[in-house]
């Protein structure tokens, strides 16, 4: 059977009930003749299935790899697949098309953006360099292909640090464009002469710190895992240094940092701060230990836009496809590629 024949297959029998509305795609329902159809479809179209930590739990279980956008974008680079289904958000499967421009990528809602990544245009960029013509910029790999091609290099939250660290004391850092980001990586360089985009991604933002405090309060022997995007980071170190909560007990990581604690923790008890999506990988993880939601409500509409539909859809008419400029994808895997040049790239987010 081809993918046209198969295609005609699933119109028949699955097209007719999706839906189309602003929250996304509908009308399908996540069960076992669905995950076979998805299957089916993405080995004939010679398609691997990316899904970020963040989207639902079927579209994790359906899906090759699971993990962060960048790890996942470079697993796509070495897949032997040559189409790559990217359930994530858009500036993920753009990062997955810079550095597989020979391959064909689809992303299953091209209307699932991100609140981070818009909060930093490639005009803003430009006129923020033109006031510190000789700073080096570093961009959280959150941000779109075009800011991408105006950075110096990448950084993601495991090895903002690290990056940042790299660059001569006396140079001036622009840091873009997640604020709670950069105020950590300032925390913890003491550089003085960081500048700090004030961007934010809006689920991240909302995770604050007196919810955070009323949770630990409440669960007084339960280990923190944070994520340096909440605006709730500078509260649990401050916690911490109080002696409200043991500093053994507060973890300051990256999505892929939270699952290798997951793995190693002994705690029995794990109030997580990200977004919620991130608890089922978690609970694959570690099964004994029960992991709650710092915030139960922190749930990003645009990952979750990346509906069973949207992937039944993606997968059936080869929808929707991401396009990157030649010459900006070019200039923006430079900035990726020195990040990697300095180390720990992976366990992005």
């Amino acid at each position: 059977m081809t993918v046209t024949d198969l295609t005609s297959e699933s119109r028949s029998s699955w097209t007719s009930r999706i839906t189309n509305g602003p929250a996304g795609y509908g009308g399908i329902v996540a069960d076992e003749q669905w995950a076979a159809a998805v299957r089916r479809l993405a080995d004939l179209r010679n398609a691997t299935i990316l899904a970020h930590n963040y989207q639902l739990p079927a579209i994790q279980d359906v899906a090759d790899h699971v993990g962060d956008s960048l790890a996942l974008s470079r697993i796509a680079a070495e897949a032997p697949e040559d189409t790559i289904v990217f359930c994530g958000v858009h500036f993920m499967a753009e990062t997955a098309k810079i550095l597989s421009p020979q391959k064909t990528v689809l992303i299953p809602d091209q209307r699932a953006g991100c609140s981070l990544a818009d909060s930093i245009t490639a005009e803003d960029l430009r006129a923020w360099k033109a006031e510190y013509p000789d700073a080096v910029v570093v961009s959280y790999v959150n941000t779109t292909a075009a800011v991408k091609a105006l950075t110096d290099v990448c950084c993601t939250s495991a090895n903002a640090v690290e990056v940042v660290a790299s660059i001569p004391a006396d140079r001036e850092v622009l840091f873009c464009p997640d604020q709670f980001l950069g105020a950590h990586v300032r925390r913890v360089t003491g550089r003085t002469n960081l500048h700090v985009w004030a961007g934010e991604c809006h689920v991240h933002a909302g995770i604050n710190g007196d919810e955070l405090a009323a949770q630990a309060k409440a669960h007084p022997d339960a280990e923190l895992f944070v994520h340096p995007e909440c605006g709730c980071a500078t509260s649990a170190l401050y916690l911490a240094g109080e002696g409200a909560v043991p500093d053994d007990r507060v973890k300051i990581l990256s999505t892929g940092g939270m699952l290798e604690a997951a793995r190693q923790t002994s705690a029995r008890q794990v109030l997580v701060a990200t977004e919620i999506g991130m608890l089922h990988q978690l609970r694959r993880a570690a099964p004994g230990v029960d992991f709650q939601a710092v915030n139960d409500r922190a749930s990003c509409g645009y990952m979750k836009m990346i509906t069973p539909a949207a992937l039944l859809r993606c997968l059936t008419d080869g929808a929707d496809e991401v396009h990157v400029d030649p010459d900006v994808a070019a200039a923006a895997r430079r900035s990726v590629q020195r990040m990697i040049e300095i180390g720990q790239p992976g366990g992005g987010e």
